[in-house]
């Protein structure tokens, strides 16, 4: 499969990273570290020469607690990193944000991909997704990044978060985006509990089934420390054996923070998988 992300094609007959670059100052593992253009543009640099076939810009944390910020003020943060990335390098921009006016300048910045966490539920930002015509990413999340792991509770995790990707697959399709431009992100630690996300991990391959590439972003998660009982400084390990585990399972596109590393475990794990 291959995406049209304004004009530069992303090939996913192979698993893929995307890099995560916070311009942000509170994210939960790399809050402040690249909220200055310089620092963000190092460190886009060095994402592109480890392999990360995507760079994922974001404005606003969508950690639990995090505070919401003004579309000026997430503008003011992305735009410059985005217009930056852009003339020097070829790799494609994915627009994490969840608000129609980023999601319009960024694309006109030169991203090539939008990445929501709302799944474009946001007013007005199915109709803009429509007319700009680049690749978008539904993810699901129980609540609000502000009260979501406040106790999240469901029936059936794993049903309840199908049933839910697909109603706004579908919706996007019914507005008019073609579904050959949709991916699906199950959301993990999104409005969940450390056994819905593991419930989700274990059946991932349900949802490489519905039909859009799939993409899986762990790296670094709470997750790990739930498990593990180990700070987000040393949770690595746990991330890239995460990242093998949803690429044998069918996961296209693998968001991380630790790009190199990742990119290595896919690679080794994508070899042992084209053995007959």
């Amino acid at each position: 499969m291959q995406l049209d992300c304004a004009g530069k094609i992303l090939d996913l007959t192979q698993p893929q990273v995307m890099g995560v670059l916070n311009v942000t100052p509170d994210s939960f593992f790399d809050g402040g570290r690249f909220a200055k253009c310089d620092a963000a543009i190092m460190q886009a640099r060095q994402m592109v020469a480890e392999g990360a076939a995507l760079i994922d810009v974001g404005g606003e944390s969508s950690r639990p607690g995090a505070a919401a910020v003004s579309v000026q003020e997430e503008l003011d943060r992305t735009i410059p990193v985005i217009e930056a990335i852009r003339k020097e390098w070829d790799v494609i921009i994915s627009i994490d944000t969840s608000k129609p006016e980023v999601m319009r300048a960024a694309v006109q910045a030169g991203a090539g991909m939008i990445n929501d966490v709302h799944a474009l539920r946001a007013e007005q930002a199915l109709q803009t997704a429509v007319q700009l015509q680049v690749p978008v990413c539904l993810m699901h999340m129980q609540g609000e990044p502000r009260s979501m792991q406040r106790q999240p509770q469901y029936v059936d995790v794993v049903r309840e978060v199908k049933e839910f990707l697909i109603a706004r697959r579908d919706a996007c399709v019914a507005a008019g985006i073609v579904s050959t431009r949709l991916l699906l992100d199950p959301g993990f630690g999104f409005g969940k509990t450390l056994q819905h996300n593991l419930q989700l991990f274990h059946h991932l391959s349900e949802f490489t089934r519905l039909g859009q590439p799939l993409l899986v972003g762990v790296s670094r998660k709470s997750m790990i420390s739930d498990v593990l009982k180990l700070s987000v400084d040393q949770r690595l390990p746990a991330s890239v054996a995460l990242a093998a585990l949803a690429v044998w399972m069918g996961a296209r596109i693998i968001r991380a923070h630790d790009v190199a590393a990742t990119v290595h475990a896919m690679k080794m794990t994508s070899a042992v998988m084209a053995v007959s």
